[in-house]
């Protein structure tokens, strides 16, 4: 084989190399795509869409989150409701966080012809035994009520179970 041809072959293959290791590391650590599964976060998300979701953000409240699922060999996508030391109330289809009440606009709500409430009245305490959120832990709630298995059946997240935080939809286009 000609040297100049072995070189910018050699060449060729180190560059490559260091390109798939860069995009492992990134998927890895830093971001990662995925794609929706189920009805539980219509209308913001659909089934199939795909989602771009940083492994590096800090997670507030009312932030999309995507996290391994407490009972299931699956990802889980829902909104943090409850950030540690938050106590939770939902009372007459409204959202109160430590005492104050917050709209939620992202909650799907065509169901309202046919039932009272969205969301059933709970408090954090009756769900979990918990006055707050504790320590280390996440409520989480999707954002189609009436069809999410969410902290209000499986209690809070742990933090170590988040994948990380959705920064937007990549998929569909026209969304």
């Amino acid at each position: 084989m000609n040297p100049v041809i072995k070189e910018d072959l050699i060449s060729w293959m180190k560059t490559l190399l260091l390109a798939l290791l860069i995009a492992f590391i990134c998927r890895q650590f830093i971001f990662s795509p995925m794609t929706v599964k189920g009805e539980s976060m219509s209308p913001t998300f659909e089934e199939n869409n795909w989602i771009f979701v940083s492994k590096t953000s800090t997670i507030d409240r009312f932030d999309m989150v995507v996290f391994h699922a407490p009972e299931e060999n699956e990802k889980y996508v829902k909104r943090v409701i409850g950030v540690p030391g938050d106590e939770i109330e939902m009372k007459d289809d409204i959202l109160y966080v430590n005492g104050q009440a917050f709209e939620e606009p992202y909650v799907k709500r065509e169901y309202r012809l046919m039932v009272n409430t969205i969301t059933a009245d709970f408090t954090l305490n009756e769900l979990t035994g918990k006055q707050t959120v504790p320590e280390g832990y996440y409520f989480v709630l999707g954002d189609n009520r009436q069809k999410s298995y969410d902290s209000r059946e499986f209690g809070f997240i742990e933090e170590e179970s988040l994948i990380g935080e959705v920064k937007f939809k990549i998929y569909p286009l026209n969304e």
